[in-house]
């Protein structure tokens, strides 16, 4: 992202917030794995969208309208004999010079220094909850402001929720956004290609997610999204599974869901095909109709429809093709109705997608869908779980299938962002009979 692009965001921001107010966002802290080990450090979504600096231990402010400059960041100063351990730091000549703001105090003399910031406005933009240590600073500023007010010292009179007007903000893509996003989505894609043609019986499910990392990584991606889910034969039927230790057996489906991030921004494919290169005719039965399903909900994806249609879509054509194969029974409306589905489909057919892969964003507004949007990006996602119900032909059992792809909302419909990634069965045979016979 470039610097008028941040600018931007903050400026759109305070707009919203208006005059008297102070927006105050800390980072992401780092959160320690085990003895003299920290997990990888990744900015909190919020604090990144904004301005884009990466290092714990820092603070964003905005205060609109003030005169010695509007965006403010606190952070650690330089230490070069830290830095020699660490790595580098910005410092407060950095958070100037790199990143534009007006201002950069020592993250040291955050208890000096934002109380009076704060004093002399109405309005405090803040998110509780998501750092309770960092909530109690809040709470103990706001309560001196409080208590010095009968000396004549003005204390805000409300605490707005942050992360509210930031959502809806964010919930709308740039086109800087949709670069990235398209990036991750094509790396991702090309992921899961490689994927196909790696897998084969006797392999295990972490070999094939490490050649998911690998492509990312190669591409740039230094990170998934989130934890590759890798599951073959019943592991297939785990929403979230991702132990990814089991051995893959012939005649299996093998279920992929994984994605990865660039620049903050995720991508989130999932893809079901078989482990040895071949559907078995009940597998081809049960794939097609999620295959359909998804399509039918893709196409419900465009401006004007609202957020329900695509899962309604799915859910109309899963239903139809469970009743056609006898693993539902009766009316077809009636059973969505009283959601007999739900055995076999029990999650929803999307979500937002951006910097979380579960992104932020409303779904419904005064009770309503929200309608949608271009500039809105969202997972299209039918599914089909099978386990080893009674009352279901053994034929049918431990049959996991979920078709995933990332659609952007455009001004005359829908965009695939992962379409690079093949679903329909003749081309996943064929990429997988291909690579077979490269090793062969």
């Amino acid at each position: 992202m470039t610097k008028k692009e941040f600018a931007r965001r903050r400026q759109e921001l305070m707009e919203i917030m208006g005059p008297d107010s102070i927006a105050v966002l800390p980072n992401s802290l780092v959160h320690p794995r085990n003895r003299d080990v920290d997990f990888p450090f990744r900015s909190d979504s919020n604090f990144h969208y904004l301005c884009g600096f990466d290092e714990p231990e820092s603070v964003l402010v905005l205060i609109p309208g003030r005169e010695h400059g509007e965006f403010i960041i606190f952070c650690r100063e330089r230490d070069l004999d830290k830095e020699i351990w660490d790595g580098y730091r910005a410092g407060q000549e950095g958070a100037i010079a790199i990143y534009d703001a007006d201002d950069s105090y020592p993250i040291a003399d955050l208890d000096d220094i934002l109380p009076g910031l704060m004093e002399d406005k109405e309005k405090v933009y803040y998110t509780m909850g998501n750092q309770p240590a960092f909530d109690q600073h809040m709470v103990g500023w706001l309560n001196h402001l409080r208590q010095a007010s009968r000396s004549g010292k003005h204390s805000p009179t409300e605490i707005i929720e942050l992360e509210h007007c930031l959502n809806e903000l964010r919930l709308f893509k740039s086109s800087q956004e949709i670069k990235s996003m398209r990036y991750a989505a094509e790396v991702s894609a090309k992921a899961h290609v490689r994927a196909m043609q790696f897998t084969e019986p006797g392999k295990f499910e972490y070999e094939v997610e490490a050649e998911l990392i690998h492509e990312f990584m190669k591409n740039g991606c230094r990170s998934p999204a989130y934890p590759s889910i890798v599951g073959g034969g019943e592991n297939g039927c785990i929403l979230h599974y991702i132990e990814n230790n089991s051995k893959l057996k012939n005649n299996d489906l093998l279920l992929i869901d994984a994605g990865a991030e660039y620049q903050c921004y995720a991508a989130d494919i999932t893809r079901t095909f078989p482990v040895n290169g071949t559907f078995t005719s009940e597998q081809r039965e049960l794939y097609q109709i999620v295959l359909d399903a998804q399509y039918a909900a893709i196409d419900a994806v465009k401006p004007g429809n609202h957020w329900n249609q695509p899962h309604e879509a799915a859910v109309q054509v899963l239903t139809e093709g469970l009743v056609r194969l006898g693993l539902l029974q009766g009316n077809v409306e009636q059973l969505i109705e009283d959601q007999a589905y739900r055995e076999f489909y029990m999650h929803r057919t999307g979500h937002w997608l951006g910097m979380d892969v579960h992104d932020v964003g409303d779904y419904k507004i005064g009770g309503t869908w929200r309608l949608l949007e271009p500039g809105m990006v969202l997972t299209v996602e039918p599914g089909l779980y099978i386990r080893d119900p009674e009352h279901i032909d053994k034929k049918w059992h431990f049959t996991g299938i979920r078709i995933e792809d990332d659609v952007l909302v455009t001004k005359d419909g829908h965009e695939v962002l992962t379409a690079g990634a093949p679903k329909e069965i003749d081309d996943i045979e064929a990429l997988m009979a291909e690579a077979r016979e490269h090793r062969l």
